[in-house]
């Protein structure tokens, strides 16, 4: 039985996602070679300076020829255009799946490049990241204690649904299957809304006549609140176009809620404004302890 169960790992996207992955499967000792594919060869000479990957490869169809593993970490908006360049070159039972913020987007472009469907495709979503982007932020313990989530349909291989989670799981993360509408709903919330509300505060503040006092003076709050508007701009604009429909359902749902606050601060009402900062410091105490219990499993 051959050491290495996969055999080669093709990773479209060598950056901070693909990087880490790439990083930690190196470390497991999970792949016996791991190629890199995108447009910009320096980008990929650097990935293997730093030892990420082991070559590669500009030409996409030549990057999947021998793959039994091919990562998609690219844009959501790119995912249609690598997928029209692999489909054909393809190994019979090559197993194809991605790092998307956003599972419907995705699901979509395969079924448009697959109009039969592709029963080796599994949509996936590591749930760890940085503020850094690029192959120099990757690190081989970013999943480590995270989840992923797959979101396979019911016409999905199950083989190929476990090969992917047997290789999460190498790095470290924790899998989880869910439902494809959940789960944008819930990143709707969880990651998208916060990433939006952190770009737009910024760039509200930015463009104000005070802005330069404003940045002089901020203190550590502002700093850790905006932190993830330093993310890739590419990445979350796709990701807003790619999850319009969820992403709209929360800012509604988050103007609503601030309206209410701003209400209770005109009319000064100030135990009303003490109940709302209460119970969100409870919901966050309470979400804190969990994921730190979470960690140390």
């Amino acid at each position: 039985m051959n050491e290495f169960s996969i055999q080669q790992l093709t990773i479209f996207g060598v950056g901070l996602i693909g990087g880490s992955l790439a990083k930690a499967l190196k470390k497991a000792n999970y792949c016996k070679t791991i190629i890199g594919c995108s447009r910009n060869e320096a980008h990929l000479k650097r990935a293997i300076e730093l030892g990420v990957i082991d070559d590669y490869q500009l030409n996409p169809t030549e990057a999947v020829a021998q793959a039994d593993m091919i990562l998609l970490a690219v844009p959501l908006g790119a995912m249609e255009t690598v997928l029209n360049h692999i489909k054909d070159t393809l190994q019979p039972n090559a197993i194809i799946t991605d790092v998307g913020s956003s599972k419907a987007s995705v699901i979509e472009a395969v079924n448009k490049v697959f109009p039969q469907g592709y029963t080796h495709f599994v949509a996936g979503h590591p749930i760890a990241g940085r503020e850094q982007s690029g192959v120099e932020a990757a690190i081989e313990d970013l999943y480590v204690g995270r989840r992923t989530i797959l979101t396979p349909l019911d016409t999905t291989d199950k083989s190929a649904i476990q090969a992917v989670r047997n290789m999460w799981e190498a790095a470290g993360s924790i899998v989880e299957i869910m439902d494809v509408e959940q789960h944008d709903k819930v990143l709707a919330a969880t990651s998208h809304l916060p990433h939006l509300l952190a770009f737009n505060l910024v760039d509200t503040l930015s463009k104000s006549k005070e802005s330069e006092d404003i940045f002089r003076y901020a203190a550590g709050g502002f700093k850790d609140f905006t932190r993830i508007a330093s993310s890739d701009p590419v990445m979350w604009r796709d990701i807003c176009i790619a999850n319009r429909t969820a992403i709209l359902e929360m800012i509604a749902e988050y103007q609503n809620s601030l309206e209410q606050l701003a209400a209770l601060i005109e009319a000064n009402d100030a135990q009303g404004v003490m109940d709302i900062f209460s119970h969100a410091k409870q919901a966050r105490d309470c979400f804190v302890k969990k994921f730190e219990e979470l960690a140390t499993i």
